[in-house]
């Protein structure tokens, strides 16, 4: 990239498999053919913020973001199905969403996303427990990507 065009923007951010999430303040710059490009910096902790955004939603997970948060803590199917009793028949259902993820299990998965990633304070189980409500419409993660310290989930 040879300049930096004086410009942020939002930026639907579907390269981790989920159609839901947006980056705002993301900058765009302009390559040596002229062409726009982004830069997205810090992949790997962009992707934890997400990770944050998904075990923090006030809605139930769906099954894109189950198979990211899987992905994220290097589970298989198998064996995140160990971790909720369940067999990995039941996880690959879950992530075609062909069955909504049982509460119980999704509160797992939760809170193994909170431990697995180190993703600092979760709350409590009854909070964690309130947000699993399947079929409640899905929102956004948005994600502040303006600048220093790095990646905040946008409020």
């Amino acid at each position: 990239m040879t300049e930096v065009a004086e410009r942020r923007m939002r930026y639907r951010y579907t390269e981790c498999g989920l159609d839901n999430v947006f980056i705002e303040g993301i900058e765009a710059g302009v390559d040596d053919d002229g062409d726009e490009v982004l830069y997205i910096p810090a992949v790997n902790a962009l992707h934890k913020t997400i990770a944050r955004g998904i075990v923090e939603s006030e809605t139930g997970i769906t099954g894109q973001e189950l198979r990211f948060l899987r992905t994220m803590m290097g589970l298989t199917q198998a064996e995140l199905a160990k971790h909720v009793h369940h067999d990995a028949q039941s996880v690959a259902r879950w992530e075609k969403n062909r069955t909504p993820i049982q509460p119980a299990s999704e509160i797992v998965i939760r809170l193994l996303a909170v431990e697995k990633l180190n993703l600092g304070e979760r709350g409590s189980v009854e909070q964690i427990a309130a947000r699993c409500v399947p079929g409640k419409t899905r929102t956004d993660i948005v994600i502040d990507g303006s600048g220093p310290p790095g990646y905040r989930l946008a409020a």
